[in-house]
């Protein structure tokens, strides 16, 4: 069985001290072990952004993509090899800005991936811009006066879009982050799990005692996570108490599954060579 250790690099994280990301880090490796996964038939994918470094910090395979884009990445490797394990880490403004059209499909698909969003609203790379989730009001280099448009509700979207498995977690409390990513690597479809994490640099209103004080275990409630009216309205509730838990699960076909293409196997098991004579006879 894989340990935490042994999913360690060499390569050392270069994040800024106290950011939120060593915790979603930590919580990844530990997810990964308690699931048993094989190291090389697991593969994190990863667009552009602080939180997209993280392929480097962890002894798997790793793809890091360009802006946006690491879900049609991930999409294209599940359908060419059902036996990965992929992980997509993205952040809140590569996946519900530039890369918000692939997050829709994705979860309208229900690709057998998890999805992992470092969201701590605003852009942390690019020094401190606003970011679409970053609260109304929430000043920054470019929105000097507080900014003016509501933010995007990442989990409402995703249940709208037909999500089958929703969730939100905290860097702030890794032991409920490593148990919601353990859930969500073993859910079968697309598990998208918006992490709230702490930008010690660039974010001085939604701190690591912000999270803290507002944040509650939705479990602990006896909420039913199979009750979609009622994670709808979960799923907008923000301010001086923001659920965390699985707010939405379901269990329903893949994309994969769906594929007419794909019902001789996945990909890399059927041969590379085609007669497309007839396709060519057809069309030219």
């Amino acid at each position: 069985m894989t340990t935490t250790d042994e999913l360690r690099t060499t390569t050392i994280p270069d994040w800024c001290p106290g950011c939120g990301d060593y915790a979603i880090l930590m919580s990844v490796k530990g997810a990964i072990a308690d699931a048993g996964l094989e190291p090389h038939k697991t593969v994190i994918v990863s667009g552009i952004g602080c939180s997209s470094k993280l392929p480097h910090y962890v002894k798997t395979y790793g793809f890091h993509g360009i802006h946006g884009r690491p879900l049609p990445i991930a999409t294209a490797m599940r359908l060419a090899n059902h036996d990965l394990t992929i992980i997509v880490i993205s952040g809140d403004g590569d996946c519900y800005g530039i890369g918000m059209g692939h997050f829709i499909h994705a979860v309208r698909r229900n690709v057998n991936l998890t999805l992992l969003v470092h969201d701590n609203q605003v852009y942390g790379l690019t020094t401190g811009q606003v970011s679409p989730t970053s609260d109304q009001g929430f000043k920054t280099k470019t929105t000097p006066y507080g900014s003016v448009e509501d933010p995007v509700r990442p989990l409402a979207l995703s249940l709208a879009a037909g999500g089958s498995f929703v969730a939100r977690s905290t860097a702030v409390n890794p032991k409920h982050l490593r148990a919601t990513i353990l859930e969500g690597i073993r859910h079968k479809g697309l598990a998208h799990i918006d992490i709230m994490q702490p930008c010690v640099t660039f974010n001085h209103v939604n701190t690591y005692d912000w999270y803290r004080q507002r944040a509650y275990d939705l479990a602990q409630t006896g909420y039913d996570p199979t009750d979609r009216a009622a994670a709808l309205v979960k799923a907008r509730e923000w301010g001086d108490k923001i659920p965390i838990g699985v707010i939405y699960r379901e269990e329903r076909t893949t994309y994969e599954e769906l594929m007419p293409a794909l019902q001789a196997g996945p990909l890399v098991r059927q041969p590379l060579e085609r007669d497309i004579r007839p396709l060519m006879e057809r069309f030219v």
